[in-house]
């Protein structure tokens, strides 16, 4: 197959959507297919401007400059070539192929529920949400769709105006090399990296500032826990630096002594923290996949999350799930989640490893072959399918 992915700008400084575009152009090209990425450059965005006229550079780099550039780069393409929109985010661009062979990869369709209003803790304003409806105009257009869970193939359904040709799930396959370590020498060599008092233990989250990640409820669920545990295992986030809310949240807990926030981590020391964690904990209100699930379980690491799907789906039953925290606030939630963490802290020797056990077994179900391998098998279908362009 001569395939086109197209992708976000690097210059809107993406981490898992860039990821994931590699994945699937190295994926598809080891298997023999001919592959070329096609994305906005830098050049209305790289003039001299206040960071919010920044950002309306970048538009005019991504949807009058760009687009320009792919009607040119169209008359060279054979007739047969598959154009892969790697976000359906990339919407706006899917006009421009429509009548191809194409598809379209849809992750999570958080920021479309927020624009409608669906999502209290998320509220979009008027520009916003022109911009969702503009995606949204734009890979409705399509015909065929991959999502990267059951959940988001369902608010996908909700979207599109009329049912498409095809619309598949293919789980996401982990792009890192995650495997169980020795806890004991993990949390040694992390604690020595970092100079944080973590060689005894510790519980871990890994996220972003997005309000879904729910970081400040995970500060919540850690206070209430170490209220009721003899256990005195510190909490280490890793991601981006805290947002201010955040930071008053620390500074007013009694533990924040305890509470470490660990910046521009690599890979390594990720996996390193993933094997030495005691417990991982993913309290989102809400995901497109939630990828961290999968990490931590391939790690050897038990996780708490979230009862609700997609959390449930990638967690299966190996997880140990709470409620959802409420959009009203969650000192309650706190205090009857953290009776879940303590199970899970309280587990002796032979029921840790069976929980572990459960993690790896399951995280089996997401490695990058087998969702590379699905991802071709549609692929070709599409190419083969007259109606499907």
């Amino acid at each position: 197959m001569n395939i086109v992915f197209f992708a976000h700008p690097a210059f809107l400084g993406h981490q898992s959507m860039p990821r994931f575009a590699q994945m699937l152009a190295d994926g598809m090209a080891a298997r023999g297919h001919t592959v070329v990425v096609w994305a906005p450059e830098a050049a209305f965005s790289r003039l001299p401007a206040p960071g919010p006229l920044r950002k309306w550079l970048g538009y005019l780099d991504q949807y009058a400059a760009f687009p320009a550039q792919v009607r040119r780069r169209l008359r060279a393409c054979p007739p047969d070539t598959l154009f892969v929109f790697t976000d359906h985010a990339l919407g706006p661009w899917v006009p421009l192929v429509v009548g191809r062979p194409h598809a379209v990869h849809c992750h999570d369709f958080l920021a479309q529920r927020s624009a409608l209003g669906e999502i209290p803790e998320n509220p979009t304003g008027w520009t916003g949400r022109q911009y969702q409806a503009l995606i949204r105009r734009g890979y409705t257009q399509a015909r065929n769709f991959i999502s990267v869970s059951r959940s988001t193939a369902a608010d996908l359904q909700r979207f599109l105006p009329a049912p498409p040709v095809r619309s598949d799930v293919v789980y996401n396959g982990l792009n890192q090399a995650f495997g169980p370590q020795d806890p004991g020498a993990a949390r040694v060599h992390l604690a020595a990296k970092t100079g944080l008092p973590l060689a005894d233990g510790y519980l871990l989250h890994v996220g972003g500032n997005q309000w879904y990640k729910n970081r400040r409820g995970v500060l919540e669920l850690y206070n209430a826990w170490r209220a009721l545990s003899a256990h005195t295992w510190p909490l280490l986030f890793i991601g981006q630096a805290p947002d201010a809310a955040l930071v008053a949240d620390h500074a007013t807990s009694p533990y924040r002594a305890d509470v470490h926030f660990l910046t521009q981590a690599d890979d390594a020391l990720v996996r390193q923290a993933y094997a030495g964690a005691q417990i991982f904990l993913f309290p989102s209100l809400a995901e497109g996949f939630g990828w961290p699930i999968a990490e931590a379980m391939a790690s050897g690491c038990p996780v708490v999350t979230t009862a609700e799907a997609p959390m449930t789906e990638v967690a299966d039953t190996a997880g140990f799930l709470i409620p959802r925290r409420p959009a009203t606030g969650g000192t309650a939630w706190a205090a009857d989640a953290a009776r879940t963490v303590e199970q899970v802290a309280a587990l002796g020797p032979e029921a840790r490893a069976q929980a572990v056990a459960a993690g790896l077994a399951n995280a089996q179900r997401f490695t990058a072959a087998h969702s590379l391998a699905q991802i071709e098998a549609i692929y070709q279908d599409i190419v083969r399918t007259p109606t499907a362009a």
